[in-house]
Order: C-alpha cells, then sequence, then structure tokens
C-alpha cells in the first residue's frame, strides 16, 4: 500500500462558501411561497377578489424563479483556489 492514498483527505463536492448562497437561495424561495399564502375569504360562500392580486399572482412566482435560479449559480459557482 503507498502511503499516498492513506494522506488522502476527505474533501467535499462543494465548499462553504457554496453551501452558505445555498442556503440565501433557499429562504429566497421560502419567501416567495410565503408571499403566496393568503386571499382567501372569511366566508366560504364569498369568493374574494383577494387572490387575483400583484403580490400572489406576479411578485410571489418570480421571486421563487429568482431563487432557484439563484440556487443554479450557487451549486456551479467555482471556488477559489
Amino acid at each position: 500500500m503507498s502511503s499516498n492514498k492513506q494522506e488522502k483527505k476527505f474533501e467535499f463536492a462543494l465548499s462553504k462558501h457554496n453551501y452558505m448562497l445555498m442556503a440565501v437561495g433557499f429562504a429566497i424561495i421560502i419567501l416567495g411561497f410565503v408571499l403566496m399564502i393568503g386571499g382567501r375569504s372569511e366566508d366560504p360562500n364569498v369568493f374574494s377578489e383577494e387572490i387575483y392580486g400583484f403580490q400572489r399572482i406576479t411578485l410571489a412566482p418570480m421571486v421563487v424563479l429568482l431563487g432557484f435560479i439563484f440556487e443554479i449559480y450557487a451549486i456551479m459557482k467555482k471556488p477559489k483556489q
């Protein structure tokens, strides 16, 4: 057995910085889903137009999409040598 194989250090595929960026991306995705919450009516027999607001129909899906794009960036970013 060669000593080179025994001295090989275990390393993760991504750096600590990548994992921190992934946590930020995950938080952005969670924020997008939180923005989708709400808009229900107090009375189930009455329709509420609040469900079609800008926040739930436009803003929240864009924030979720931004979070997924940020996640891809976080995974693909090369660590500094």
